[in-house]
């Protein structure tokens, strides 16, 4: 397994900072966790939804001195702010990206699963430890970010609830109707899972195929590996070999899904 040193730090991160007196409740009522139960030890792991419930932004959420710090992907820092921006209306609440803090691999466990490295917030700059981190993402088969598309894929076909992200019961956030209906009707029958492939490296939006069956597709690609949104009931029906873009691949689901 891959090894991360602490004190490094995440450069294809960022943080935005949520402060006034209503940052709690302004973000528990957009986001799929309970961010009330945030503590200096006990960040959350949370998505912002379409109405659809679809994810349109992933992030770990961190307490405070005096609000919340969230944990993003940079690429889309500007695009989240903006969106959070829009409920703001009369909260107290301010929005404001952080340039002199950083995501580091120190201080509380990382509340997806207990592989993956610690994770906080500080004011440093250390070595980039982003290649080293992403090894151990693929080797733990857990999807963050870009694997998820924008509006693309539902949180519980993407093991938001396994992976400690969705809280059932919580008050109303945005996307909630559709998302405790897939939970207490069993209707997500579909999963992101690990791709593999044996030669070669993967293509992005590529169906992968049993024969004439279509079991789904890739999602994110990481040159031979990649994240694969797929039919479950479709690959236990599976016989011949697997199959996306011409290139012979293996799916693996994850030991922490369900």
């Amino acid at each position: 397994m891959s090894e991360i040193l602490l004190t490094q730090t995440l450069s294809e991160r960022a943080v935005i900072a949520l402060t006034g007196p209503e940052a709690k409740s302004f973000l528990q009522g957009l986001v799929t966790n309970d961010v009330t139960k945030v503590a200096p030890d006990h960040p959350a792991y949370a998505a912002l939804l379409t109405p659809q419930g679809k994810i349109l932004f992933d992030f770990l959420v961190f307490a405070s001195d005096d609000g919340l710090f969230l944990d993003c992907r940079k690429s889309v820092r500007e695009a989240l702010i903006k969106r959070l921006s829009m409920y703001k209306l009369r909260a107290q609440v301010e929005i404001s990206p952080r340039d002199d803090l950083a995501v580091v691999l120190e201080g509380a466990a990382d509340p997806r699963h207990p592989g993956l490295p610690p994770r906080g917030i500080a004011a440093i700059t250390g070595t980039p430890a982003d290649e080293a981190y992403l090894a151990r993402r693929l080797e733990l088969g857990i999807p963050e970010g870009d694997d998820f598309g924008s509006g693309a894929l539902f949180a519980l076909d993407a093991g938001f609830d396994e992976l400690h992200g969705v809280a059932f019961d919580k008050g109303c956030y945005i996307g909630q109707e559709l998302t405790a209906r897939m939970k207490h009707r069993g209707t997500d029958r579909k999963r992101l899972l690990l791709a593999t492939a044996l030669e070669g490296a993967l293509s992005q939006n590529t169906p992968v195929t049993s024969g004439d069956m279509a079991l789904g597709d890739i999602i994110s690609v990481y040159g031979a590996k990649g994240f694969a949104l797929i039919r479950l009931d479709r690959l236990a029906e599976a016989k011949e070999p697997l199959v996306a873009a011409g290139l012979a691949v293996i799916l693996t689901k994850q030991d922490w899904l369900v």
